[in-house]
């Protein structure tokens, strides 16, 4: 080769050797657990698989075609992993839905059914015209699904509202996969001569620059919605606050969970499978009640039952019962909610014999 080949051989391979390491880091050595950082090492793992394939093809045709078939075929985890990750940055998920590892599961099955009985070195035809076409619409409507996912992004962009850092990040990888993706298409299309290995530069050089950055910049923990921030910066959509809300009214009033004095709202949130810090937000912002006052009521409303029954409880235990912890907390709470002290509501709610 000459010198310009080697240098372009050099850059691009170390390109994605570079991507490799630090996908292999994200997935299994950062020090922040959490499964965006899975996501995003899974992502350029895949990518670095993909491009390191089509470094090889360019500057050899002669590779054996398997090595194209498992380059080929790592493409379809680019688009999932790609989608799932921003949505994990924008809605702050924390667990694996099952609906993302059935697609994966099922993309993994494909993979196996049409690779091992039709492999690449033994139906090329079949490769070329259908499965390679097949695999690269799967990446395209992934990128479709991820651009839609981005749209509250593209809003703050129009009302020129500030882009926090970890918003800013996810558009560069997102413009970054949608570049090599459109760069591919148009070699698979043959617009433009040598357009091949346009892909493979770009995601070098975007690696570099992103290593640079990262080198440059005195912090790193804003680039992900999940740290530095009080609530993680993310709201959840309205509709999901409403099931969350329902989850835990069920579980409130089922399991009566407000009897417990010492009820913290780390138990809650375990009852509903969210994050503590995301529960709070969800009272404050959907229900307009912290989490003291949202248990408090409950334990009022059940005060106020025991007491209109004409028990044998004493004030004071009922108080103990519904789950205050003392007797002078029981009766201002109940004030505070109620308007009236519990010896009024009893008179109240007595009737004249």
């Amino acid at each position: 080769m000459t010198l310009g080949n080697n240098l372009l051989f050099f850059f691009s391979t170390l390109g994605a050797f570079n991507a490799l390491i630090i996908g292999i880091y994200f997935l299994c050595f950062t020090a922040k657990k959490n499964l965006s950082n899975y996501l995003l090492g899974a992502l350029l793992i895949v990518l670095s698989i993909r491009v390191g394939k089509s470094v090889a093809y360019f500057f050899d045709y002669n590779i054996p075609r398997i090595i194209l078939q498992i380059g080929l075929t790592a493409c379809l985890f680019i688009g999932p992993f790609l989608y799932f990750y921003v949505k994990t940055e924008m809605q702050q998920i924390r667990k694996l839905p099952v609906s993302w590892k059935l697609q994966l599961t099922g993309w993994l099955a494909m993979i196996l059914i049409a690779g091992l009985p039709f492999p690449y070195a033994t139906f090329p035809y079949l490769w070329t015209h259908y499965i390679i076409p097949a695999i690269y619409l799967q990446w395209g409507i992934y990128i479709g699904l991820t651009i839609t996912s981005l749209h509250p992004l593209f809003k703050k962009i129009r009302t020129r509202e500030q882009l926090k850092p970890f918003e800013k990040w996810v558009l560069a990888i997102c413009a970054t996969i949608s570049l090599i993706f459109i760069a591919y298409v148009w070699s698979i299309m043959k617009i433009t001569k040598g357009s091949y290995i346009t892909g493979p530069l770009y995601f070098s050089l975007v690696t570099y620059l992103a290593i640079c950055i990262l080198l440059y910049r005195k912090k790193a923990n804003d680039l992900s919605s999940f740290t530095g921030q009080k609530y993680g910066d993310k709201k959840l959509n309205e509709d999901d606050a409403v099931q969350v809300i329902a989850r835990l009214q069920t579980a409130m009033k089922e399991k009566e969970l407000f009897r417990n004095p010492n009820l913290k709202v780390g138990d809650l949130a375990r009852e509903v499978n969210i994050p503590s810090h995301q529960l709070s937000r969800i009272l404050n912002d959907s229900l307009q009640k912290n989490f003291t006052l949202f248990v408090n009521e409950y334990r009022v409303n059940a005060a106020c039952k025991m007491l209109s029954r004409q028990t044998n409880f004493t004030i004071e235990a009922v108080g103990d019962e519904v789950g205050f912890n003392s007797k002078s907390t029981f009766f201002a709470t109940f004030k505070k909610i109620k308007g009236l002290t519990p010896n009024a509501f009893i008179k109240e709610t007595t009737p004249d014999l």
